[in-house]
């Protein structure tokens, strides 16, 4: 089996896109993260929808998670309103990690590896210059477990 052959349409986002649009595509596609595109077409990074909550959590809610009980019920259910404003590039980590990108004649087991190493939930699928899709974790394991 070959990414080839797990090969999903998957959307992208740009690096300016309100990230609260990031969001709800994310909910409402019930996707793991995104594949976000620079000006080419081409994947630029993979935004797991946990840098998205990153971005919108509190900082001290981060740093001490014992704060987040402390906030009344109608203000901890609005703290994606953070989001309002900001872009997707806003949500990306400051270092840049290795970007889960292989080609179509990738190896299940070579994408599996990719996943795991770069910790994403996708990998995007380029070929001559082109984003083809993605191999998504659930399409990943579904396909594997059932061979």
């Amino acid at each position: 089996m070959r990414a080839r052959d797990l090969l999903v349409d998957f959307p992208t986002v740009s690096l300016d896109a309100p990230v609260a649009e990031a969001a709800r595509l994310l909910a409402e596609q019930d996707l793991p993260g995104l594949i976000v595109a620079g000006d080419d077409g081409l994947p630029v990074t993979i935004l797991p929808g946990t840098q998205v909550l990153r971005l919108a959590v509190p900082g001290y809610c981060l740093d001490d998670p014992a704060l987040a009980r402390v906030v009344d019920e109608a203000h901890a259910d609005a703290f994606l309103r953070a989001l309002d404003g900001r872009t997707v590039r806003e949500a990306l980590p400051e270092r840049p990690r290795e970007l889960p990108v292989t080609d179509p004649d990738a190896t299940v087991l070579e994408v599996a590896a990719l996943m795991a190493r770069t910790r994403s939930p996708l990998a995007a699928i380029v070929d001559e210059g082109r984003l083809l899709g993605a191999v998504t974790l659930q399409v990943l394991l579904e396909r594997v477990l059932a061979a």
